[in-house]
């Protein structure tokens, strides 16, 4: 016999402490305990650290060796403990109604040591295996999870690189799709506890639209330097081209999507990407969507992109103050109208713009700190004739 299992635990369960004598002699090379009620039984179990096996007898007075058999199994702290009856009854009918209780073993009396020791030996060992192969279960679970914690870690990597990347070309900062991440997050949450208006929304709702907003450019690699780096007003056939970005985002998410098969996020990413340009009022592009036709992605992506380029400094156009960008989002200002926006996020971001500035101090550019918190600039037009975000 192993140290290992010398060193386990039994629980001895007789009425009859000449019984329990018996068993204990027979056992003695085991960490024994003894109980000489069933009550005392359940009790003793709950109390300490549970044995590793049980010997139970089934006539005792109040409560009998079944009624703590299946109560212990009932139990999620106490069913994997095996129970072996050793009694009396000796009917095929009894032994049949212990094993079917949750028993391991039934062992009658009078005992044959030589065949206590073996069953019980037996039964120990198998416990022991059992032990041994959960906890290596346990560890391969673990590894598992942390394995799928490092690919979650490296894809959310790569594709915040891709998706900076995409926004050099428009000579921006990774900053300007990290802000835009936390404030769609922010909208999303906020949402989330508006009642009937956020009942889509769960939390993995939310998780997906804030891992697929930095991609909501990416069809900005599509579009021309001498267009998309142009300092001045865009002609119209230049405004035609820079529109056809949200497209370009679309269909290469959507050749994605084709060769990976269907997934939550990537169809969210490309919902954002080909909708963050429309309007509620049905002005916006590529579609001309309108209301609750543009998904909700999209609509909680259009007010975070509209703020973040309104206090950001780009090649055609200064930034502006967050007081002002709130003025704008809200009032409108000729060119960018409230009715832009859907109604209930409009009414979130006005409610909460101060936690909006606080997300863009916390991944405020350099050049635009200062512009973030208070400084005032003046222009005639929003975007000189390019589209914000």
């Amino acid at each position: 016999m192993t140290s290992e299992a010398a060193g386990q635990r039994i629980l001895i369960v007789d009425d009859t402490p000449e019984n329990i004598d018996v068993l204990g002699e027979v056992l003695s090379h085991y960490r024994c305990s003894f109980a000489l009620s069933g009550a005392a039984a359940l009790k003793k179990v709950l109390a300490a650290d549970p044995p590793d096996l049980i010997l139970l007898d089934i006539v005792m007075p109040g409560m009998d060796g079944y009624e703590v058999c299946r109560q212990l199994k009932s139990s999620p702290q106490t069913e994997d403990i095996p129970i072996i009856f050793i009694t009396a009854m000796s009917d095929a009918e009894d032994e049949t109604f212990g094993l079917e209780l949750g028993a391991v073993d039934y062992i009658t009396k009078p005992i044959n040591a030589s065949i206590v020791r073996g069953r019980v030996n037996t039964q120990l060992k198998l416990k022991l295996a059992q032990e041994a192969l959960k906890n290596q279960n346990e560890l391969l679970e673990q590894k598992v999870r942390e394995r799928t914690m490092e690919l979650e870690k490296t894809k959310d990597a790569t594709i915040l690189s891709l998706a900076s990347l995409a926004e050099t070309r428009d000579n921006e900062t990774g900053n300007h799709i990290k802000r835009t991440r936390d404030y769609v997050q922010l909208l999303a949450e906020s949402l989330q506890r508006h009642g009937d208006h956020g009942k889509s929304l769960d939390n993995e709702s939310i998780r997906l639209i804030y891992k697929s907003a930095v991609l909501h450019d990416i069809g900005k690699v599509g579009v021309r330097d001498c267009i998309l780096l142009k300092p001045g007003k865009l002609t119209e056939d230049e405004f035609a081209e820079m529109k056809h970005h949200p497209g370009y985002g679309r269909n290469t998410l959507e050749a994605a999507e084709r060769e990976l098969g269907e997934n939550d996020f990537l169809r969210c990413a490309r919902e954002i990407a080909y909708t963050h340009h429309e309007h509620w009022d049905g002005t916006g592009y590529p579609q001309g969507l309108r209301g609750e036709e543009i998904p909700l992605p999209g609509r909680l992506m259009a007010i975070a992109d509209i703020y973040d380029a309104l206090i950001s400094k780009r090649i055609y156009k200064p930034a502006f103050t967050h007081a002002r960008a709130v003025e704008i989002m809200t009032q409108g200002d000729g060119r960018t109208q409230s009715e832009h926006f859907d109604p209930v996020l409009l009414q979130i971001f006005s409610r909460s713009h101060e936690a909006f500035r606080l997300i863009a101090l916390k991944y405020a550019d350099v050049d635009c700190e200062n512009d973030v918190v208070s400084k005032d600039v003046v222009t005639d037009n929003v975007s000189e004739g390019k589209p914000l975000g």
